[in-house]
């Protein structure tokens, strides 16, 4: 006997992975968790008969010779599965997973890993180059697993792997309507009572120049679909992580579920040392025994401790930057401009602060009425915006959309020039956060 499986608590991810690996392995048994999370249950009800998992005790007292393993690399998350095969269990094992920044810890296994969205999207690629043609059923569970791992193709490590096996999918039948509905994160009414507790509990904290949502509550007891809820507070929130921490009276446990929006918070770093695990983006952590104020406490604290500074204007500014006095005529301006090749500068008064902007623009206003002699403070932006060297990325790209400006200047307390931010400077430190 071979067979397929994939990480405890399947997702639709996971669960996708191992439909499309049936293309590639047509001989071996799926096995499910004893465990599946709420959304990927609903799914896997529907498709029960067609997907034809066996349960995990069904492997005890059966020669398995060849396990492969999905959407995960850590041993603990596939423990129940080799439980049954014993511990002198001797057999060749290989991984396909896109978790790249978790560590390999099953021995002996060979490991194919990808940097893709979805591992879904993996095994598609696999399964298109041996160029199969798949059941429609198996093309919408896939389709789910793809949507479900990248957010509808909105998580930053989307790339075009992932698109390319969306729309081979889709040529191959997949019915997007029904992946859509099992994709739909609020499905329950008492989800939408929650989300609704949950807004109004979120405090925002500035931790090291990054926004953080925090979410606490006692509740009776622990609910399907709470990840969903977070998720979806997540996208209303105008914030760089949301960190639910969620007490249950019944079992005194807690759960910590975080979602991120920057590569600087690494929810399996944050959250690996809580017993966690996940994604880069998103993971969650089950905290056995252990109850009340406490754990945020102790949780607020660990994230001062991970948390690396965010980047701020200081890190973007071009620190030399060319000015020009306001008791210049308009027409040296005009000469000084074509001279820099700029089409625009701060102006200082004889203080050395901030008191301007003049650019072309303004230049060609003085020209039509014959002005150009004229001293530059008549004709200037006295209105300017500009930032401290501690403003945030989000306080920058703010004042970049609110004002319809292309040029920030950083000033100190006393509106001396200490650089300055483009918009180009913003869009090559957002393309370096996508490579």
């Amino acid at each position: 006997m071979n067979i397929l499986l994939g990480h405890t608590n399947m997702d639709l991810d996971c669960i996708g992975s191992i439909v499309m690996a049936r293309y590639l392995y047509p001989d071996y048994v799926p096995v499910k968790s004893r465990l599946i999370h709420p959304v990927a249950n609903n799914l896997y009800n529907l498709y029960q008969n067609h997907l034809g998992f066996i349960n995990p005790i069904e492997l005890e007292n059966e020669q398995v010779d060849h396990v492969v393993v999905f959407d995960t690399r850590s041993r603990k998350r596939i423990r129940e599965y080799f439980d049954r095969l014993g511990a002198d269990w001797q057999g060749k094992i290989d991984i396909y997973d896109h978790h790249v920044n978790d560590s390999m810890d099953i021995p002996g296994a060979e490991l194919n890993e990808c940097v893709y969205g979805s591992n879904t999207s993996f095994i598609c690629e696999k399964v298109m180059e041996k160029g199969s043609v798949i059941h429609p059923d198996d093309a919408t569970i896939a389709l789910c697993g793809i949507f479900a791992d990248t957010g509808n193709f909105t998580h930053q490590n989307v790339c075009a792997q992932d698109f390319a096996a969306a729309a081979w999918l889709m040529e191959m039948g997949a019915n997007k309507s029904i992946a859509m509905k099992f994709l739909s994160k609020l499905s329950e009414e008492y989800q939408v009572t929650l989300f609704h507790q949950v807004l109004n509990n979120i405090t925002i904290r500035n931790i090291h120049g990054h926004s953080v949502a925090i979410v606490y509550m006692e509740l009776e007891s622990q609910v399907n679909g709470m990840a969903a809820v977070i998720e979806k507070a997540f996208e209303i929130e105008h914030c760089d992580a949301i960190f639910g921490i969620f007490c249950f009276c019944d079992s005194e446990n807690s759960l910590i579920i975080g979602r991120s929006r920057k590569e600087k918070i690494d929810m399996v770093s944050i959250l690996g040392d809580w017993g966690g695990g996940g994604h880069t983006r998103a993971g969650s952590a089950l905290l056995k025994k252990r109850f009340g104020t406490t754990v945020k406490d102790e949780f607020l604290l660990h994230l001062e401790s991970m948390l690396l500074p965010a980047i701020k204007a200081r890190d973007l500014m071009t620190a030399e930057v060319l000015t020009i006095n306001e008791n210049k005529t308009v027409l040296e301006c005009s000469l000084y401009l074509e001279e820099i090749s700029h089409t625009g500068v701060p102006v200082e008064n004889d203080a050395g602060q901030l008191c301007g902007m003049i650019t072309l623009r303004d230049i060609s206003k003085a020209r039509k009425v014959d002005q150009m002699h004229s001293r530059i403070k008549g004709y200037m932006t006295k209105k300017v915006f500009s930032c401290h060297p501690d403003a945030s990325v989000r306080k920058i790209e703010s004042l970049f959309n609110q004002h319809h400006v292309g040029h920030l200047p950083v000033v100190d307390e006393e509106m001396k020039i200490l650089g300055i931010v483009t918009r180009r400077d913003y869009l090559d430190f957002l393309e370096n956060i996508k490579g």
